[in-house]
Formats: structure tokens, sequence, C-alpha cells
């Protein structure tokens, strides 16, 4: 997005990439289906961004659900709506989309530079008064030094770091005066200490149409039990909430209501019914339908006695706490938590600390649950930063038309 923006701005543009290809993060997003953004109303959808909410606006506000459409549109990829309010190109494919755009900005003059892994800064010593920085590459050649006008960094978060993200980036800005959180996972799983019989039954069990409560928060939807905890869209919708309460306390507790859509009054009435001689999982399955992993969670987190306190009971089938222990590993998360602060940064994503190198996409310190709201702030910042950097590059007294992005 960022070297589209500098192409229709006339700025020679080279993008170089870690990896053999380019889009390889973008082609994994689209497996199952390319989630391009949501179709929800814009200010809710602008506070699924929370306390980063207004720091993204004007972002959206430029490239929000509809213009992302809109540009889609134009590469030829149709769009719909789901049912769920998700937008999807109509073939579900995310190569497609990548093969139109990867054409149209080679027609645009854009040249591509695989297996070109950057490597920070030349060393101090090694820059001549006043000249732009040089970006050090790792290539097939060996080490190429480049000094571009400007540059664009976009090179991610911490997560899937096979497919190029491994976050090295985050010390080389520090030690260059920039302001930089921590990486941490986001919309990522957890772990929790299951009892062996659980694993062995129950582990990749989908939970479907439970909920979460952490605090007051609070969503419906379903979530996988593993081998070693919990994963899936529900959880990672709390994934925020959770890290920072076991950052805060060594560990976090979630309450799983098990039955959402029943008051907790109905839940009393139906247990209250005599169950003769039946046994107690009978009597949940056949007067609550609960059985399978949802039962087994029961006899996992109820004490034996309140098992057999149908007050008690109804409390934690509306309400059962489940203690997660840890976030999983960065590596394994679908984005990541932290990076490039916005106090770091000025309104066109430029580095206050480093004039002239603008920052876009995952390695800015925001974060937001799936659903395509990751991927409209990727490109709405590309495009930011893009444009930020082709303005800086008109407003500058000796700078070149010339712009090199690093992914």
């Amino acid at each position: 997005m960022a070297a589209e923006a500098l192409a229709e701005a006339g700025c020679s543009v080279d993008v170089f990439d870690a990896m053999p290809s380019v889009g390889r993060k973008f082609l994994l997003a689209g497996k199952g289906g390319l989630n391009l953004t949501h179709a929800e109303e814009f200010e809710r959808f602008v506070l699924r961004y929370a306390d980063r909410a207004e720091w993204l606006r004007p972002w959206l506000e430029a490239f929000g659900p509809a213009a992302l459409r809109a540009w889609a549109e134009a590469l030829g990829v149709a769009t719909f709506v789901g049912s769920s309010g998700r937008v999807f190109p109509r073939d579900m494919k995310a190569a497609p989309l990548l093969r139109a755009w990867l054409h149209r900005l080679r027609q645009q003059g854009v040249r591509f530079h695989g297996r070109h892994r950057w490597l920070g800064w030349q060393a101090e010593g090694g820059e001549a008064s006043g000249a732009p920085r040089a970006l050090r590459f790792g290539a097939p050649q060996g080490e190429v030094l480049l000094r571009p006008a400007a540059t664009v960094l976009a090179l991610g978060g911490a997560s899937w770091p096979r497919l190029g993200s491994d976050g090295a980036w985050w010390p080389w800005l520090q030690a260059r005066g920039v302001d930089v959180a921590p990486l941490c996972p986001s919309n990522c799983g957890f772990d929790v200490s299951w009892s062996e019989h659980l694993r062995m039954r129950h582990a990749g069990a989908p939970l479907k149409g439970v909920a979460i409560r952490v605090g007051s928060w609070q969503q419906a939807g379903e979530f996988v039990i593993t081998a070693g905890g919990v994963e899936g869209s529900l959880v990672y919708a709390a994934s925020a909430l959770l890290r920072e309460e076991i950052a805060a306390r060594g560990h976090a507790v979630f309450e799983l209501d098990l039955l959402p859509e029943r008051s907790l009054e109905w839940v009393q009435r139906e247990l209250a019914h005599p169950r003769g001689p039946r046994s107690l999982a009978t009597h949940l399955k056949s007067r609550l339908s609960l059985a399978g992993a949802k039962a087994a969670l029961l006899w996992e987190c109820v004490p034996k006695d309140a098992l057999a306190d149908p007050a008690r009971l109804a409390q934690a089938i509306k309400g059962l706490p489940i203690r997660a222990n840890a976030a999983r590993p960065v590596a394994e998360a679908i984005s990541t938590a932290g990076g490039v602060r916005p106090e770091a940064l000025d309104e066109r994503l430029m580095l206050r600390a480093l004039p002239g190198v603008f920052c876009a996409g995952e390695m800015l310190d925001w974060e937001a649950p799936t659903g395509g709201y990751l991927l409209t702030a990727c490109l709405a910042s590309g495009q930011l930063a893009g444009r930020g950097a082709a303005a800086w590059l008109r407003a500058g007294p000796d700078q070149g038309p010339h712009l090199n992005c690093a992914a």
C-alpha cells in the first residue's frame, strides 16, 4: 500500500522483501477465506481498536472498510458480506487479488527484490556527513548497502516468523532512540492445566454457543479445547484482557457461560426437576442439552459437593471459572501487540527520531480482534505512510524522488 501511494505520487519505488516472494502472510490470511474487512457501522468498527481507536481513526477515515472494498473492486475482485458481517472476496481466495495487485504495481513502475532481508543501518562511522542513513540488506549476492531518500519500514510484528516477520527490527529501532513497546502475543491461545482425562478425551473439541466474561467484558461465540489450554476466535477476542491480567497477577481467570441464551433462573428451574434414578450426566443432557466437552468441563472445574447442589451447579453453568496460566508464544499468535508507540511517530507515521523513515502495519503499537480489523488497519497505515513519505520528499530541500520500501 505504501508503494502504491508513492508510485501514484510519481516516486520511484523499490520494495525489498526478506522472503523469496512478496505477500506470504497475506496469502496465509486467505487460507480458508480472505477476511478483508468488516461491514459494521463505522463508529463501532473504530471501537474495535480499543485504547488506540482515536489514533487509528484518521487512517480509517481515509481508507476504511468501504474504501477497501472499492479498492478490491478496482483490482477486479468482487466482495460480499457474510452472515457475520465479515467481508470476503467472492471466490474466498487471496491469490487472485495479490496477483492483480502486483501486476498493477509493476505497471506503475514498482520494482520488487526478493530474498533481501533488512539488517538495520550501517554503523555511524560509515555514513558521510549529511548523507541519508545507509540500509543494510542480506541478499543472495552478499550484503547490500542502499541510501534511499526516504524509507518505509513495513516489517510486521513477531507472529509467524517463518513468513518473515521475526521482530528482529525491534532493538535496531530502540538503539536509534525510537520509543518501542515490547512485542507480545495478540489473538492467541492460552495455557490451562487440564487433567489428563480431559486432555485425552476432549482435546480438539469445539465449544459452540458459549460466552466468555472477563471483568465487565462479555462476548458470545466459540472456541476450542486444546491439549494444553484454549484457542479459537472467542479466546482471541479476549486475549488482550487475559494477557494484561496475567501480566498483573501471574494468571487470569475468565468465566465461561455454557448457556448464554438461557437465564440463570431458567437453568435453576431445569436443574430443580426431579431426576429420579437418572445420573446427573443424563439429567444435564436431557434437561439442558449439556453433554460432551461442555459437560466434561463441569466435571473438570466444579467441586463434587457443588455438583450435588443445584443452586451452585446452576451458577457454575452460567459462570464456570477457567484459569489461564500463560499466553501461548508470540510465534504462534495470529498477530502481535507492542511495537513503535504513537508518541514516536508524527501524523504521517514518520519516526520523530529518524526523519525520512516511516513505519506501517503490524510493527506499530496497536492491536485488534480478528474479523477484518487487522488487515484493514495494516492497509490503511501503509497508505498513510506512503502518502506521508511522498509529501516529505516533495517538501524536502535536497530530497530526490526515490524511496525504498523494506518489507
